[in-house]
C-alpha cells in the first residue's frame, strides 16, 4: 500500500482489518510528527521513543472505534500521544510540597548566555517572591497546575479538597500572581518581553 496516495481514513480502515501495510504506511505518515510531540513534551528522547510505539499501538488496537466525526486522524493520533506524554510525565514526578522549591526550576538552561541566565535566575527569584505572596493552599494549587500541568479535578485530588475549591484556589493565585507580576514588570517588558 503506498503512502502517498491513501487518505489517514483509509489507512485506519485498514489496520481496522489487521491490514500490515497500512500499518506500516500509518507510522511512516506519523511517525515525525508522534515522535516529535513526544520528545518535545518530555525532553527525554528514549522516553519519547516508548511513548510513540505505545501511542502507535494504541492507534492499532482502536482504528476501529475512530470516529472522524470527533477529529481528523491527526488530531486523534496526537491527542493519544499528548495524553501518553502527560500520564509518563505524572508517574515521574514527586508530588510537590512547597513550591518555592520546584518553582520555575525550568527557566534555567545550562546552554543559555551568562546574561541570559542570570536574568533567567533574576526573575525566578521575583516570580517565587511572588507566589510567596500567596496563601500556602493557593500556591500549592497554582504550582500543582501551572508548573506541573495538573488538571483542577487532579488538584483537587492532590490537596484532598473540593473541586470547586481547587478551581477557586487556582484562578485567584494565578490573578494574584499577575496583578504582583504587572506592579514589578515581569509580565509586560524586560525578561519577559
Amino acid at each position: 500500500m503506498a503512502d502517498s496516495g491513501v487518505s489517514d481514513d483509509a489507512l485506519l480502515a485498514g489496520m481496522a482489518v489487521g491490514d500490515e501495510r497500512a500499518g506500516v504506511a500509518f507510522v511512516r505518515r506519523y511517525q515525525r510528527r508522534v515522535y516529535g510531540l513526544a520528545v518535545s513534551m518530555v525532553g527525554d528522547p528514549v522516553l519519547a521513543q516508548d511513548i510513540a510505539q505505545e501511542a502507535f499501538l494504541r492507534a492499532w488496537r482502536h482504528a476501529q472505534v475512530f470516529d472522524r466525526r470527533r477529529a481528523s486522524v491527526g488530531t486523534w493520533m496526537l491527542t493519544i500521544t499528548r495524553n501518553l506524554a502527560v500520564d509518563a510525565l505524572r508517574l515521574r514526578r514527586p508530588v510537590v510540597t512547597d513550591p518555592a522549591d520546584v518553582m520555575w526550576a525550568n527557566l534555567v538552561n545550562g546552554g543559555a548566555a551568562p546574561e541570559e541566565q542570570a536574568e533567567s535566575r533574576d526573575v525566578r527569584v521575583r516570580m517565587s517572591e511572588a507566589l510567596a505572596t500567596l496563601p500556602p493552599e493557593q500556591g500549592r494549587a497554582v504550582v500543582l497546575a501551572a508548573v506541573y500541568g495538573y488538571t483542577a479535578a487532579e488538584v483537587s485530588k492532590a490537596e484532598s479538597i473540593p473541586l470547586g475549591t481547587a478551581k477557586t484556589r487556582i484562578r485567584r493565585g494565578l490573578l494574584k500572581l499577575r496583578a504582583v507580576a504587572s506592579s514589578h514588570d515581569l509580565a509586560g517588558g524586560g525578561a519577559w518581553a
